[in-house]
């Protein structure tokens, strides 16, 4: 019986770009009377580091944190990006900004980068999940979510994975409320974005992993990240099996991740 071909292997990156509200003794100054704002959602994710955590201990996967407050400098955010600025550090001199990209930002970003390209050429294909937690209610909107998974709809192969995912941890926790692309849209700026743009989807799936904030203080937490991290294992394995699976030959986002000739080369600088 002829076997069936797979395609490269998959190895999993786990990040948390939220997992703290500290501040260098540097810019202290800044937060001053702040405290209450640092420790609150707007100052970090509570819950993700913990879920994360899980994740590392239950997968066996080495997991890439940044514990700076996202007050201090945005992690999940571009360079580029105003947002990836608070109002206590947007008045900073360009220099000082500068400073606190290179010393509070880029090692993260690139550890990330390094693992991600790490893992590519030694494996051949990566799923990066960007664990994060979301406030339960934000400008007086209640989020009708207990968890949600945020990906690119234009890549096929990652939806698919993302939306397979969700399926498998409905199966083990029907009482959760899963959706996708919820609260935030999973192509806006992020990591997983910026990441996009440098790997094929047949080499890159980024997935950002949102778990309500509200659950964090339930006694059901640990079996919601055992839920999530028994299903993860069971969307990667399925994933392997797959292999190479008919999307290849018209998932768009692949080809133009590796452009051609001029018009190719432009798009790709502009989105960098």
């Amino acid at each position: 019986m002829k076997r069936r071909a797979i395609g490269p292997p998959t190895t999993l990156v786990l990040t948390c770009e939220h997992a703290g509200h500290r501040v260098p003794q540097r810019y202290a100054g800044l937060f001053a009377g702040a405290e209450g704002v640092l420790e609150s959602h707007r100052g970090w994710d509570p819950g993700a580091l913990r879920l994360a955590r899980l994740l590392e201990r239950r997968l066996k996967r080495p997991l890439i944190v940044t514990h700076w407050s996202r007050l201090l400098v945005e992690s999940n955010r571009s360079p580029t990006n105003p947002r990836i600025w608070s109002r206590f550090t947007r008045t900073l001199d360009r220099d000082e900004r500068e400073c606190i990209l290179d010393h509070y930002w880029r090692p993260h970003r690139e550890a990330v980068e390094a693992a991600v390209a790490r893992c590519i050429a030694r494996r051949g294909r990566v799923v990066h999940v960007a664990v994060h937690s979301f406030a339960p209610v934000l400008d007086g909107v209640v989020r009708n979510a207990d968890v949600a998974f945020l990906f690119d709809s234009k890549r096929v192969r990652e939806a698919a994975f993302a939306r397979g995912w969700g399926a498998l941890l409905r199966q083990r926790a029907p009482e959760l409320r899963v959706r996708y692309n919820y609260p935030y849209r999973g192509c806006s700026d992020g990591l997983t974005t910026w990441l996009r743009r440098r790997h094929p989807v047949a080499r890159y799936r980024g997935v950002e992993l949102e778990v309500n904030q509200a659950l964090a203080a339930t006694p059901g937490w640990r079996s919601v990240g055992e839920a999530l991290a028994a299903s993860l294992a069971e969307a990667l394995a399925s994933s392997q099996r797959a292999g190479v699976d008919a999307a290849a030959a018209t998932d768009g986002p692949d080809r133009r991740a590796q452009p051609r000739g001029r018009r190719g080369g432009r798009r790709a600088r502009r989105s960098a």
